[in-house]
């Protein structure tokens, strides 16, 4: 089930508000037994089916069965399940889903808990804590892990074409003319008779491999798209984050550097939009079809993992106002406010957030957990892989990381853009068609 849908479900969630309030109960049985965990990530199944199986051995009482859906299907499903009442004790929640969880009175407070079991929030990176923190004031998750974005490259296609490690390190960017990044992302580009996309010649309808893979078009978030890009104009999605209630899609700095993207497929040096519909970027990287993948963190087991491509990290480049930008998300742990398995439930999640599941998390090198320390002991796993992560991890030690934007109505927001995004980046409208998405999109906050 695609995104949109998780809007037209919104209404039907209304109906199960009665079954929310209850919280669970606190029953003699709402502290033991099996309890369901969903994830989307499964990459990160193992280190899950680890913790689950450490906590059942400290609480015999309580099993944990962990189920991984891919992203489209984990989402729909969760959505059905609020509205049937048959959605897991426990989730994964995403900052751009969990207020509208909290609207509909789906999400089960902690804040009781954390208190009387004197959980230390201070643990996890800066500012994670605070945005699982909703406008009633209330806790609705306990941060699992951060991740930031970076660049993947194909080693040895960016060395055929004479792309050091250094160049890649130090790339610029800006909207007029793309800066070294265009070039760079050109000179990698190479079409069916070998000619480069900055060679005379270059045959932009018949291209073998581009310099820069596309995801898709990025809806109105564009996290690994092109919010690396847009942050360093100073340009912000929301007027305030978290909870914003105007967003600035009609700003002339978005606007300019969407249509310097969008401008990238027209000059062949990235993929038609058309063609990414189903498929992996990762795969396509993999399989030889472009050099450059702009990306996230928790991709970095996959990409690291193609056993015939070798693959370097290099940070984003440093944009219009001298820096670097990098999104900054933080998933959490969240329980569903018609469990019937409260207690075990609150257990379950408590022990998510400590140590001693984050630190079977870090172990296993795929993602950077929440704990700082646990953090730590990732980067050091990756390490001992051969896998320097720096290009991640040092945008939040520079602080030019910004917050994904968090704020109502998320779905209804995903439904004007993504089609409207759509349009821009496969050529069919130019980026000054967003002003009237905005409008659309600022209409459902008044």
């Amino acid at each position: 089930m695609k995104k949109k849908a998780l809007t037209s479900l919104a209404a039907a969630a209304a109906a199960v508000l009665a079954l929310s309030a209850c919280g669970g109960g606190s029953s003699a049985d709402a502290g033991k037994g099996e309890i369901n965990y969903w994830l989307w990530d499964a990459n990160q199944l193992p280190a899950y089916k680890q913790c689950a199986d450490d906590f059942h051995k400290a609480n015999p009482d309580i099993t944990v069965k962990v189920t991984q859906r891919g992203w489209d299907d984990y989402w729909g499903t969760l959505t059905n399940g609020f509205v049937a009442g048959t959605a897991p004790d426990v989730f994964t929640d995403h900052l751009g889903k969990y207020p509208e969880f909290i609207k509909n009175k789906q999400l089960l407070a902690l804040d009781d808990a954390v208190k009387k079991d004197n959980v230390d929030t201070g643990v996890y990176n800066s500012g994670l804590a605070d945005l699982w923190v909703g406008q009633d004031g209330k806790r609705y998750g306990l941060p699992k892990d951060w991740d930031t974005i970076a660049l993947f490259y194909n080693t040895k296609l960016a060395a055929d074409a004479g792309v050091t490690p250094e160049q890649m390190a130090n790339l610029t960017w800006n909207p007029q003319d793309g800066g070294t990044y265009e070039k760079t992302i050109a000179h990698l580009t190479v079409d069916k008779n070998g000619k480069r996309g900055d060679e005379p010649g270059f045959d932009k309808n018949n291209v073998a491999v581009y310099g820069l893979g596309l995801n898709g078009s990025g809806s109105g978030q564009g996290q690994t798209e092109w919010s690396y890009l847009t942050g360093t104009t100073d340009w912000t999605h929301t007027d305030k984050n978290p909870w914003g209630k105007h967003y600035n899609y009609d700003d002339p700095r978005f606007q300019e550097s969407i249509d310097w993207f969008a401008g990238l497929v027209d000059k062949g040096y990235m993929p038609k939009l058309e063609t990414t519909v189903g498929a992996s970027m990762a795969d396509t990287f993999a399989a030889g079809k472009s050099v450059i993948n702009a990306n996230g963190s928790w991709m970095i087991g996959q990409y690291t993992g193609y056993k015939d491509v070798k693959v370097g990290i290099a940070p984003t480049p440093t944009g219009v106002n001298g820096k670097r930008a990098s999104m900054y998300n933080g998933l959490a742990d969240s329980i569903y406010a018609g469990t019937k398995k409260k207690d075990a439930a609150i257990k379950w999640v408590e022990y998510l957030g400590s140590a001693a599941c984050q630190d079977v998390v870090a172990a296993k090198a795929v993602v950077f957990p929440a704990i700082k320390t646990s953090a730590d002991k990732a980067v050091e796993a990756f390490k001992a892989k051969g896998v320097d992560v720096t290009p991640f991890s040092q945008q939040v030690k520079d602080g030019t990381t910004f917050l994904y934007p968090i704020a109502d109505n998320a779905a209804k927001v995903d439904g004007i853009m993504k089609p409207a995004m759509d349009a821009v980046v496969s050529g069919k409208a130019k980026a000054s068609s967003l002003t009237q998405a905005n409008d659309q999109v600022n209409a459902l906050f008044k």
